[in-house]
């Protein structure tokens, strides 16, 4: 992973798209959001790593394995071949400025719904914050799911987290449950 700010490395596999990007104006130019593909791996690592690096003072996130870059591609790449997840990609006068993973997930037996969006992975960029960039990526993971007949999102968000907790309140999404750990 880079530090914050340094443009991701990457390809761009057009053709490879499973379904159309969206085009939307953002400010002074249009932000693009598009399904990630196998090309855009090394993009994919620098961006997740970079969040779980902004997130170092969490208890569970603060664990980063050194060798994390190297299980990273290996895990992410799986994950872009995987039918039963999406990654999008938001992009700015060509540099990638947002990801967010969602996938589709299987309910508990005993409750409702049988399936539903699990929302991962969710980092925009610092210099690219507070321009619409997460909602259009929410966005993107909503018509998703409605795709494949899916009608909830779930998501995990770090307590450290104010300012993206108060976005996704702001993006819709309710405290459920509180998530805990315990060394042992």
């Amino acid at each position: 992973m880079t530090e914050r700010g340094e443009r991701a490395a990457g390809g761009d596999d057009r053709a490879g798209l499973r379904s159309r990007p969206a085009v939307l104006p953002a400010g002074r130019s249009a932000l693009r959001i598009r399904e990630g593909t196998l090309a855009d791996l090394e993009t994919v690592v620098v961006l997740r790593l970079a969040l779980l690096r902004e997130h170092a003072a969490n208890r569970i996130y603060s664990r980063l394995r050194p060798d994390a870059p190297q299980r990273a591609r290996r895990l992410f790449a799986a994950q872009l071949a995987s039918a039963q997840e999406v990654t999008f990609l938001a992009e700015r006068a060509g540099d990638v400025v947002g990801i967010l993973r969602c996938v589709e997930s299987a309910g508990s037996p005993l409750l409702f719904p049988d399936r539903y969006g699990y929302v991962s992975s969710v980092y925009v960029r610092p210099e690219a914050r507070r321009g619409g960039v997460l909602k259009q990526l929410l966005a993107a993971a909503e018509r998703w799911c409605r795709q494949r007949g899916l009608d909830e999102l779930r998501l995990h968000s770090t307590i450290e987290g104010e300012s993206g907790n108060r976005a996704w309140s702001a993006l819709g999404f309710e405290v459920a449950e509180y998530s805990r750990t315990k060394r042992i």
